[in-house]
């Protein structure tokens, strides 16, 4: 730890730079789990250093992605738990890299708070890192700012940033989707990381409404909402080696109605039989609570379904056998047809 930077003075003004020292001394021990082959030196350099291993690419493209966990935060403060909204943040920017067939290679975060308490910062980096060993990533960096005056000092703002890598040649083709093709759903965990300013209109969000324990959901209100979301990394990778898949979608905020079509191809839509959707309960607690239309519920949330991957029809079986190899949960969601509407669901 640096004994020697401090400043009294800007201290007075709300930031406390020894504090700073002291949240990167609690967090290397979260940061070590992430090491990987490529990591070059440790964190606290000016920049974040990787080796790309090129082994069996021959035309290297790299994607990057990224994103925050938005509002979800504000159940983390209500119920005072931050050792999961990391976990979040990795899991939409590494979610989002895969859909091209891309492996992540590292991740960096960014924490914005109103008052720098390391150990709090400390639990946020350790879901962080617990994101990244899930997604096979490395962190190699990150920024933590005080920022006084701009939020609440119990209050703090999280987003990252990762970089994956995938061979020019690889990369999925949604071109090539056509009528017939096989629509697969990968369960998700839960609300993920979108919707939550619905949700939170919905249950009037206080400490007392988390507390409240529904039978359907076998958990508190608060522990439901608060569940991470999945990284999909290992599924996908694991589709990948098995079968020729043709699209990926990550079903984040705008739900079915707006995640799906951005992968498929104009003129083809995805054909869904509502009964087929394994909806999870959290979902129909909010509709019914909130009294929400089900077009809007599955033009806002994911209702279970945390991924859509397109193959072959005679490759369903086995892309579903695939990712449930990989420990997820997948199923035939639908089918493509000829169309233009993106999504029906019927």
């Amino acid at each position: 730890m640096n004994t020697n930077s401090y400043s009294n003075s800007y201290k007075d003004a709300g930031v406390d730079v020894t504090a700073g020292y002291k949240a990167v001394e609690l967090m290397k021990q979260y940061v070590a789990r992430t090491t990987t082959s490529g990591v070059l030196g440790g964190i606290g350099g000016f920049g974040g250093l990787f080796e790309l291993d090129m082994t069996g690419i021959s035309k290297p493209v790299l994607v990057s992605g990224t994103d925050g966990v938005g509002t979800k935060i504000k159940i983390a403060f209500l119920l005072d738990k931050h050792d999961t909204v990391g976990i979040d943040c990795v899991a939409m920017c590494v979610n989002d890299i895969i859909c091209c067939g891309a492996k992540p290679q590292f991740f960096l975060d960014y924490i914005a708070c109103g008052k720098n308490i390391p150990e709090k910062i400390a639990q946020i980096v350790s879901g962080v890192a617990e994101g990244c060993v899930q997604a096979e990533c490395a962190l190699i960096g990150g920024e933590t700012a005080e920022h006084p005056g701009l939020m609440p000092e119990e209050e703090y703002d999280l987003a990252g940033f990762s970089v994956g890598i995938v061979d020019k040649d690889k990369i999925l083709k949604p071109e090539t989707q056509k009528a017939g093709d096989v629509m697969i759903a990968i369960k998700s965990s839960g609300v993920h990381s979108n919707g939550f300013s619905l949700v939170r209109k919905v249950f009037d969000v206080n400490e007392e409404n988390l507390a409240k324990y529904y039978d359907e959901l076998g958990t508190t209100l608060g522990e439901a909402l608060l569940t991470p979301t999945r990284i999909y990394v290992k599924a996908v990778s694991s589709l990948l080696e098995s079968v020729n898949v043709k699209s990926i979608s990550h079903i984040t905020g705008g739900g079915f109605y707006e995640n799906i079509p951005r992968a498929l191809p104009k003129g083809i839509s995805a054909k869904i039989k509502r009964s087929d959707v394994q909806v999870l309960p959290i979902f129909d607690v909010i509709a019914k609570t909130g009294n929400i239309p089900e077009r809007d519920m599955f033009n806002t949330f994911n209702m279970g379904v945390g991924m859509t991957v397109v193959v072959d029809k005679a490759d369903a079986d086995k892309a579903i056998a695939a990712v449930k190899a990989a420990g997820e949960v997948a199923y035939v969601l639908g089918e493509l047809v000829d169309s233009d509407l993106g999504v029906i669901i019927v």
